[in-house]
């Protein structure tokens, strides 16, 4: 029997990106959820130079960082890949998940911050954004015909900017602005494998509701 689990947040874009890539192999393994304000010592042990989740431990061997994990599992199990068989269309997979988890921070800022640092934020996350809608320009998703690595990647783009926009009463992406974003965003919701592991948008939009509520103003 395989031994896998994953140390995770229910609300986190991070961990949920492991689970639609364990999902998509069909591996069976065991969720823990973690506090990020009480840290388990499974968690600290198991990641101690970061400190955070996503973890993957995997017959006791523990690996971190979301998509290094992703890559990990489309590596070590059996089932459908998750990055492209070309190599060519593997480096352009790899160059856009890259590009997201080096480029979203302004996306998220532009929901928490205030003032003259919530503009500049917005300035930034709608430069970013817009290089995502070219990209997707003609194309139903980033790469290839089906569901893979860097849209893995672009959850956050997917789900949790819908979920902000709800939940904070501020809206960043709309179809007159980024209009090829918001059809990949619409295939992305639409998914019925990424219905399997998202929680319900609902309490999404309560906890980041109360998030927004508690901020500083």
């Amino acid at each position: 029997m395989v031994d896998v689990k994953l140390l995770g947040l229910w609300y986190s874009p991070f961990s949920h990106r492991v689970e639609w890539a364990l999902k998509i192999k069909g591996i069976e393994y065991e969720y823990i959820e973690d506090d990020l304000h009480n840290k388990s010592s499974l968690l600290l042990e198991s990641n101690p130079i970061h400190k955070k989740v996503p973890v993957l431990i995997h017959n006791g061997k523990p690996i971190c960082e979301s998509m290094v994990i992703v890559e990990y599992i489309d590596e070590a199990f059996e089932g459908p890949s998750i990055l492209p068989k070309d190599p060519y269309d593997r480096a352009i997979a790899r160059f856009w998940a890259k590009f997201l988890d080096d480029k979203m921070a302004p996306v998220g800022k532009s929901f928490f911050l205030k003032g003259e640092e919530q503009e500049k934020a917005k300035e930034e996350a709608y430069e970013i954004l817009k290089i995502l809608d070219n990209e997707l320009k003609d194309k139903k998703l980033f790469v290839g015909d089906k569901f893979g690595f860097a849209d893995i990647a672009a959850n956050f783009v997917g789900i949790w900017v819908g979920v902000f926009e709800e939940a904070s009463g501020e809206v960043l992406v709309t179809k007159e602005n980024f209009p090829n974003l918001c059809a990949w965003r619409d295939e992305y919701i639409n998914c019925s494998e990424n219905k399997e592991y998202l929680p319900p948008r609902n309490e999404l939009v309560a906890h980041f509701q109360a998030r927004f509520q508690a901020a500083p103003k």
